[in-house]
């Protein structure tokens, strides 16, 4: 049973315009014909090719629950870029019976833009104790990108939450991906759920986790090992030359 999880499960509510990008998203296509898309693990990767609309399902999902669209907590109320796409205005989402007390929504292309929000709130006269104390006491600008995503995780992801994570890798060394997943078991631990996007082989990894593979012919869950991302990877540090050679015709 998923009952104790923050999202149990996700389905197209109503039909999405033919003159509207969305209804041409392969994972659109795959809600509508699953009739829902199930969770069924506290740690849930979606994992495809670009393009298949696995980012675009995590905004959709994020900002459903409330999430500001450019990333952040539901307290967050910024926009820098109206980018986003109306996907949520498609979505119910069925909730367990647990309300979460904490959450995050990671973009990684938009981080920088929570960052700014941060200090420029900060800046303003009244605000006591800044809000930079609950990402550890320095600016996300004057750490690096991997630095600062590691002091949100570290400093601001408090447990019980719900966190959704669009590719968090791209901030993150594969050292920093084990640390990562070090602070993922901790919250886990502590009731927290987490549904990821992600391209990473090494993220899938983790333990009593679900891999969710998109691709145009469905959704369906997969062990870590069969996914494109692994076997690619894995071929290719196994050969590299070889891949090379082939790849390059030298």
């Amino acid at each position: 049973m998923n009952g104790d999880l923050y999202i149990r499960d996700v389905r197209i509510s109503k039909e999405i315009p033919k003159n509207n990008y969305l209804s041409k998203l392969p994972v659109v296509h795959n809600l509508c014909a699953m009739g829902k898309l199930q969770f069924n693990k506290k740690v849930t990767f979606l994992v495809g090719e670009n393009g298949i609309g696995k980012s675009t399902l995590i905004e959709g999902l994020a900002v459903a629950m409330g999430f500001n669209p450019e990333g952040g907590t539901v307290n967050f109320n910024f926009s820098t870029n109206d980018s986003h796409s109306n996907l949520h205005e498609y979505l119910t989402i069925c909730k367990g019976y647990k309300r979460h007390r904490d959450g995050f929504f990671l973009r990684a292309e938009s981080f920088y833009n929570v960052a700014s929000n941060i200090d420029e709130l900060d800046a303003e006269p009244g605000f006591e104790p800044k809000i930079i104390s609950n990402y550890g006491g320095v600016s996300l600008h004057k750490q690096s990108h991997g630095e600062s995503f590691m002091s949100l995780v570290e400093n601001r992801f408090f447990g019980n939450g719900l966190y959704i994570l669009d590719e968090p890798e791209a901030a993150l060394s594969p050292m920093r991906l084990m640390r990562l997943m070090i602070c993922m078991q901790k919250l886990v631990d502590n009731n927290s759920q987490f549904i990821i996007s992600t391209h990473s082989p090494i993220l899938m990894t983790f333990p009593n986790s679900e891999v969710l593979e998109i691709t145009k012919a469905g959704i369906k869950a997969v062990d870590y090992k069969d996914t494109e991302h692994y076997i690619v990877t894995k071929r290719f540090m196994d050969a590299p030359e070889k891949i090379l050679e082939s790849l390059l015709g030298e």
